[in-house]
């Protein structure tokens, strides 16, 4: 399996053919073709060249998948006893890429990838924060509406109940026709 090693970023990176990577941001839109030049090691299924420091004549292509920012870290910064403390968060910055064709000093194409593969799909712990809010938003909507028609089954209940009670005691009242005793001073 032939591979190489690029440095962008200030960082350096073992690379494939078809290999989706995550490196500092890159200024150029998305689904363009990028060329590494700075390619430091180069390793073919018969051969392997090591730069000093590069090699002259390689480079590696790649084409740019998406621009986006990486997860949050949280900065705490605390003085003891100064009742001093600090907390912010950064989001740094990257570019998602896949590698397409490594070429060797000469400009032979070492490897290429076969086919383009897409983005990996959002699993449920990587989701945006607007599509979990949503999501929580429809589940709590949900449970609303489930509490709401049970409460009114309640209620209706409750009503009939009274209803039924006051029908009862309304029959069990006996209303009397006598005269109540009036007394009159002579």
């Amino acid at each position: 399996m032939s591979f190489a090693i690029i440095q962008t970023g200030g960082k350096q990176y073992k690379v494939s053919a078809s290999e989706i990577l995550k490196i500092e941001r890159l200024e150029n839109e998305e689904g363009q073709t990028v060329e590494f030049k700075n390619v430091l090691f180069l390793n073919d299924d018969k051969t392997t060249e090591i730069g000093n420091p590069n090699i002259q004549g390689a480079k590696v292509e790649a084409t740019i998948l998406k621009n986006t920012k990486n997860k949050t870290i949280l900065v705490f910064k605390k003085r003891r006893r100064k009742n001093s403390r600090k907390k912010y968060g950064h989001r740094q910055p990257v570019s998602l890429i896949q590698i397409t064709k490594i070429f060797s000093k000469d400009g032979k194409i070492i490897s290429q990838a076969n086919s383009k593969k897409e983005l990996p799909k959002k699993s449920k712990e990587t989701l945006s924060r607007e599509e979990r809010a949503n999501e929580t938003r429809k589940l709590q909507e949900k449970k609303a509406k489930a509490f709401d028609e049970e409460e009114t089954k309640r209620l209706a209940q409750a009503q009939d109940k009274i209803k039924m009670q006051k029908t009862s005691i309304d029959k069990s009242k006996k209303v009397s026709k006598k005269k109540p005793l009036t007394t009159k001073k002579k």
